[in-house]
């Protein structure tokens, strides 16, 4: 087996010059991310940049105008038996039958997975505080969200699909459905693709990183990489200058005169070489947090969303 072939089979998910159109709109752009077994990627990017319309091919539910698109190693709109079974999804509009009583839900969703676990299923339910009896259509938004959380994990799939799970939730229940996260992720190793715009969650959660935007990918690494990968650094010149310097890989320049600031992607010893030949010298480094990097390489303000 060649190192390819190795490789592909231990990816989850594949994705390879993955683009989608709509009319003339471009909503993915050649798109092409890797996701190994046992990876927590965190998927980031502004409103409208393709987060959502990405995981939808990911779960089978569009298909691409060009690339492929491969979930344990099958085409998910071809073969969606092979592998719905196998993913847990968790959507910010939740879509569960209001109609229901929590252990209604827990019954009619059993009867979908062979592999449900109802001992497990109990236990989250305990857990997220929800009563048996309780009717969905009752339930709080920060209820429901943990209702459906308990049935993407109940029936411990290889895949967790996460998309935007905790936005507009009040922090407590932001809690609980990260730390059911992590504890699924530490006990058993899953898999997980994980869309927030809460950049603080994904550093939590992740251990790589995916920037969209525009439908195209940014950056697609470990978030440790990542990080390296970017300096905050500020620059002071002989003279003042009236804009910013010309400088490859910078982003996001604030400041006046003769010291300005930005965010640059590349080696910092590259950096300080084009400073010298502008006669500017690096006066301050330091490495950004995600959400620096998120902001300056989107152009959003620091409160921005970054729903679909």
């Amino acid at each position: 087996m060649s190192i390819e072939e190795i490789r592909r089979a231990e990816s989850v998910i594949e994705v390879c010059g993955l683009t989608r159109r709509f009319g003339k709109k471009v909503a993915l752009d050649n798109v092409s991310i890797t996701l190994p077994q046992g990876t927590v990627l965190g998927l980031i990017g502004e409103n409208g940049a393709g987060k959502t319309t990405l995981i939808k091919h990911i779960l089978g539910l569009l298909k691409p105008s060009e690339g492929t698109v491969r979930v344990f190693g099958l085409d998910p709109a071809a073969d969606p038996v092979g592998v719905l079974g196998r993913i847990g999804y968790l959507a910010e509009e939740d879509g569960l039958p209001s109609w229901m009583r929590v252990d209604e839900l827990q019954r009619y969703a059993r009867a979908f997975y062979p592999t449900w676990d109802v001992e497990y299923a109990e236990r989250l339910r305990k857990d997220f505080g929800l009563e048996q009896g309780a009717r969905l259509k009752t339930l709080s938004k920060g209820q429901r969200a943990r209702a459906g959380l308990m049935v993407a994990l109940a029936y411990r799939p290889d895949l967790l699909l996460l998309d935007e799970p905790s936005s507009g939730l009040d922090p407590i229940v932001r809690r609980d459905i990260l730390g059911a996260i992590i504890r699924t992720i530490a006990d058993e190793g899953r898999t997980v693709l994980f869309s927030s715009h809460l950049l603080g969650e994904v550093e939590r959660v992740a251990d790589r990183v995916a920037m969209i935007r525009n439908g195209k990918i940014i950056f697609c690494d470990s978030l440790d990489a990542v990080k390296e990968k970017h300096v905050r650094v500020t620059l002071r010149f002989s003279e003042a200058r009236s804009s910013p310097p010309d400088v490859d890989g910078a982003f996001a320049w604030e400041g006046a005169g003769r010291e300005w600031t930005a965010l640059h992607a590349g080696s910092l010893a590259t950096l300080e070489a084009e400073a010298a030949l502008l006669n500017g010298v690096v006066v301050e480094h330091h490495c950004p947090t995600l959400d620096e990097i998120f902001v300056a390489r989107s152009g959003a303000s620091a409160g921005a969303t970054a729903e679909d």
